[in-house]
C-alpha cells in the first residue's frame, strides 16, 4: 500500500515556463527601472529569444539586443530573475490531487532540483507547506545528490519509517528522474507533459507506468494507480 507520494515540482506540479516568463517580468522591470528600457519590451525580447535560441544565454543577447550587454549586467540580471518572488500557481488538477491525497493521509513530498534560492521561492509561492510534509531541494545536499541520485527518496524513508515499495514518485522527465530509484524498489509515475512529453527513452529509465494529469492518482488505492 502506497503511504509516502513524492512529487517532482517543476511540470508536474505547475507548469514551469509560468516561472520563466513570470522571472522575464521581474528582468524587464529591473532594466525599465533603472536603464530606461519600455516597459515591456525586454520581457517580449527574451520570450522571442528562448524560442529561437533556447537556454543559455537569453540574457546575454537580449542586453545586446538593447545596447546594454556588459558581463555585471547579465549577473545583475541573472540576480533579478532568481531571486523574484514568482507569479505562478499549481495547476487545477494538482491542487485537487493534494487535497485527495492530504484527505486520505498520505504523506506528501516533493524532490525537486535546481537553483536553492529559485525553487525555494517556487515552492513558497506554490504554497506547498499547505500539504507538503517537506520540499527536498536536492541541490542544498551537494549537486552530487540531485536526481538521479536516491539520496533524497531514502531520507523520506527513513524519515517517515517506510520502505521503498511504500512509496510512489510523479515525475515528468525520464532522463533522470526514475532510473536511479526504481531498481531500489520505489514505485514510479511519469506525468505526460512539459518539455519531455514527447521523450523517448529505454526501459531502465521509463516509470513503470504513464499518466496524462494527476487526476490519475484520485484513484490511488493499495499502491496503484
Amino acid at each position: 500500500m502506497v503511504k509516502v507520494v513524492v512529487f517532482d515540482m517543476d511540470d508536474t506540479l505547475y507548469h514551469e515556463h509560468s516561472y520563466v516568463s513570470s522571472g522575464f517580468l521581474a528582468v524587464d522591470g529591473f532594466l525599465c527601472a533603472h536603464y530606461g528600457t519600455p516597459e515591456g519590451a525586454v520581457a517580449k525580447a527574451c520570450e522571442e529569444i528562448l524560442a529561437q535560441h533556447g537556454r543559455g544565454k537569453v540574457f546575454d543577447r537580449v542586453l545586446d539586443a538593447f545596447g546594454l550587454y556588459s558581463k555585471t549586467l547579465v549577473r545583475r540580471c541573472l540576480h533579478a530573475y532568481r531571486h523574484h518572488t514568482p507569479a505562478i500557481t499549481l495547476l487545477p488538477d494538482a491542487t485537487a490531487c493534494l487535497e485527495h491525497l492530504k484527505a486520505l493521509h498520505v504523506k506528501l513530498y516533493v524532490v525537486t532540483d535546481g537553483h536553492k534560492i529559485v525553487q525555494a521561492n517556487k515552492a513558497n509561492a506554490l504554497g506547498l507547506a499547505r500539504w507538503m510534509e517537506h520540499v527536498f531541494i536536492t541541490h542544498r545536499y551537494g549537486t552530487m545528490h540531485a536526481k538521479p541520485s536516491p539520496y533524497c527518496f531514502e531520507k523520506i524513508c527513513a524519515r517517515e519509517g517506510v520502505a521503498p515499495y511504500e512509496v510512489l514518485y510523479v515525475g515528468d522527465n525520464p532522463h533522470k528522474d526514475f532510473v536511479g530509484i526504481k531498481p531500489l524498489g520505489f514505485g514510479t509515475v511519469r506525468i505526460m507533459r512539459g518539455m519531455f512529453a514527447e521523450v523517448e527513452k529505454e526501459a531502465a529509465y521509463e516509470a513503470e507506468r504513464r499518466i496524462e494529469t494527476l487526476d490519475a492518482l484520485l484513484n490511488l488505492q493499495e499502491g496503484r494507480v
